[in-house]
């Protein structure tokens, strides 16, 4: 396991932009305004050869509302696990009231905490960081995150300070894989409560206040069926609904987390039923070749009435995703969200199944007697290329009519007994 470098601060100091500059891409959501990040992200980092996990946090706030609390909280939590600490102060503000309690935080860490002041973008902001010495927490680490400035003598400090690298057991890649689940949804239907079910902590940041989630996040946890990646992302929305920078970011990442998943969780609000944007979404992950696994929160909240409603919805509007699981539960209160585990593993495992050849033509030798391709077409052989998702690859004599391919994917994937999983058929010619 990498050590870990959490980067805090109170808001808007340039923990994000720092964060940016030392991976070298934008991997934080970066605006000129308090308040962008409010949950942990983590990236892994390198510098000299040295490897090493970055945390950005919320920025730190005292005497807040509920919501800064909660983002606060997150700082305290990755200041806890962290290794190596990167505390920012805006050498052009000088030290606050915020900045003096975190610091009166760290004092007790001096030796595993650089103060870090930012914003120090020439020789002419240099006299201004002596100030930052009255923290006690040593010799400030003068830099620009924006421009770069003094950030590799900061990062030669902090590979300094990481603990000395232990050896990695050799594994089998395959065995190790680790499953990525991405959480879906529109804003405020409890995904990131139910992410903090799924880890076992309150890892995000939850309000009732819509699009509380900027960014997606996300975190490993052991389960008995081997390792998982929850991904928590912001909820989605139209794009015409869209009308700031951050929320287009967060909608672009989500979208992004989406496609590199294994499965999606698409949750819904069972109070509100199937939206159409619900099903926008469900049609976007479905294209990506996602398998998908439906999960109508806030099951508990509805009466027996809306409950008929919401399943008939489900099987009207969402038909399109086939035997997907659909799992009612309660993210609040936990009830039925252990049910996630067999149906991901299920899921999964369709999902990275591998079919013999022989297996694959008696399927497909079976759909032709049962229902012949017109045109004297004919499916010469096939056999599986890839998994993840199942793809097979059909060798014909002529060119094979769309709809008889569609009956002949849904013989595929009954025979087979794929479930919900996408597959791809590709289709080669015998000229080819």
């Amino acid at each position: 396991m990498n050590p870990v470098v959490a980067i805090v601060g109170r808001p808007n100091v340039g923990k994000s932009t720092l964060m940016n500059r030392i991976v070298g891409r934008r991997e934080a959501i970066v605006e000129e305004r308090p308040g962008v990040t409010r949950d942990r992200k983590e990236v892994e980092a390198s510098w000299l050869d040295r490897e090493f996990t970055l945390v950005d946090t919320g920025g730190w706030m005292a005497g807040g509302d509920d919501l800064d609390d909660k983002v606060s909280r997150q700082s305290e939590k990755a200041i806890k696990d962290a290794d190596v600490i990167l505390f920012v102060v805006d050498s052009t503000v000088g030290i606050t009231d915020d900045d003096a309690k975190v610091a009166a935080l760290l004092r007790q860490r001096t030796e595993q905490v650089i103060l870090v002041a930012n914003k120090v973008d020439d020789r002419n902001h240099e006299s201004a960081v002596w100030e930052l010495m009255s923290l006690g927490l040593g010799e400030p680490a003068s830099i620009s995150a924006l421009h770069g400035r003094g950030t590799g003598d900061m990062l030669d400090r902090l590979i300094a300070l990481l603990p000395e690298p232990q050896p990695e057991p050799e594994v089998d890649e395959e065995e190790d894989r680790i499953i990525s689940v991405s959480l879906v949804g529109r804003p405020n239907v409890g995904k990131s409560t139910l992410f903090n079910r799924l880890i076992g902590e309150d890892r995000a940041v939850v309000h009732d206040r819509p699009g509380t989630t900027r960014d997606a996040i996300d975190t490993v946890v052991e389960s008995e069926y081997g390792p998982v990646r929850f991904i928590d992302t912001a909820g989605m929305r139209r794009k015409a609904r869209i009308d700031e920078d951050t929320e287009y970011y967060s909608l672009v990442r989500a979208l992004k987390a989406a496609d590199a998943a294994d499965v999606a969780l698409l949750v819904i609000d069972s109070t509100v039923g199937v939206t159409h944007q619900d099903q926008r979404l469900a049609e976007r992950v479905d294209a990506a070749g996602c398998p998908v696994v439906v999960l109508l929160n806030k099951w508990d909240l509805c009466d027996a009435e809306t409950r008929a409603d919401v399943s008939d919805q489900v099987g009207m509007k969402l038909h399109f995703v086939g035997a997907a699981p659909v799992i009612k539960i309660s993210a609040l209160t936990g009830k039925n969200v252990t049910r996630l585990w067999p149906a991901l593993a299920d899921t999964i495992e369709s999902y990275r199944t591998r079919i013999p050849t022989r297996r694959v033509n008696d399927v497909i030798r079976a759909a032709q007697q049962a229902q012949p391709a017109p045109g004297g077409a004919r499916v010469l052989y096939a056999t599986q290329g890839a998994t993840d998702p199942p793809t097979f690859t059909l060798f014909a004599n002529y060119e094979l009519p769309r709809t008889w391919l569609r009956y002949l994917e849904r013989r595929l994937r009954e025979d087979l007994e794929l479930g919900a999983t996408p597959i791809k058929v590709r289709v080669r010619k015998r000229s080819e």
